[in-house]
């Protein structure tokens, strides 16, 4: 029964945010239009639900052929492969927004576990790669609201980036996503909504952790 609400409730939601925030992505889609490379949208293979591949949808925020540069897959901090409105859109996580097309599809959810490219998804543990989409991957998740500072972590650490993610993000990333598809329930949802909104505005807080004190711990050290 969850699940059949959860997709009701996430069609009828995407169609109003589409509806409401239209006036303002037009004025961002013309921008990306006329600057960089003039690409409006960026499209890549995900694996989604029940580990099946589905064509993600963003905002252009970087150069196109970016996933053959530099760290790959890997975003930092200042990446000089961003475009010259790719790091607000990051930020301010606007880049995601056109993932709305995917929950009205059916690829998506508003929350769950976020889909990943293959080299990312493989530096989970085994164990894990099997459990993680028995959600349908969202907009946003638990694994995006704690690691608001991703880029920030990657930067900052002394180790590879991709060594640094596979050997201390991924396994606890992982955890987390786990512990979403044990607890998953509307009160959840919207917990996970109202911390990604608090995040953005507030990208120090910890607040996710005061609404679910029983999270696999962070020692990211």
């Amino acid at each position: 029964m969850y699940s059949i609400i959860k997709r009701l409730f996430d069609f009828l939601l995407a169609l109003v945010l589409i509806l409401f925030l239209l006036p303002f992505l037009l004025p961002i889609i013309l921008i990306l239009k006329l600057s960089g490379e003039g690409f409006i949208f960026y499209y890549q293979k995900r694996i989604g639900f029940k580990n099946t591949y589905f064509d993600i949808i963003k905002f252009a925020t970087m150069l196109k052929n970016s996933p053959n540069m530099g760290t790959g897959s890997i975003t930092l901090r200042n990446d000089p492969r961003l475009l010259p409105l790719g790091k607000f859109l990051r930020k301010t996580k606007i880049n995601e927004l056109p993932q709305i097309l995917n929950v009205l599809k059916g690829d998506m959810s508003i929350v769950g576990p976020r889909p990943l490219v293959d080299r990312t998804f493989n530096a989970y543990p085994e164990s894990i790669r099997y459990r993680i989409y028995e959600s349908k991957p969202g907009i946003t998740g638990i694994g995006s609201v704690v690691f608001r500072d991703e880029e920030k972590l990657i930067s900052e650490s002394s180790l590879p980036p991709h060594e640094f993610y596979e050997k201390v993000i991924a396994p606890y990333k992982g955890a987390l996503e786990i512990w979403y598809n044990e607890h998953k329930s509307f009160r959840v949802d919207l917990i996970i909504m109202f911390s990604t909104a608090w995040v953005i505005l507030f990208s120090e807080s910890k607040i996710i952790h005061r609404f679910f004190k029983d999270l696999p711990q962070r020692n990211l050290s």
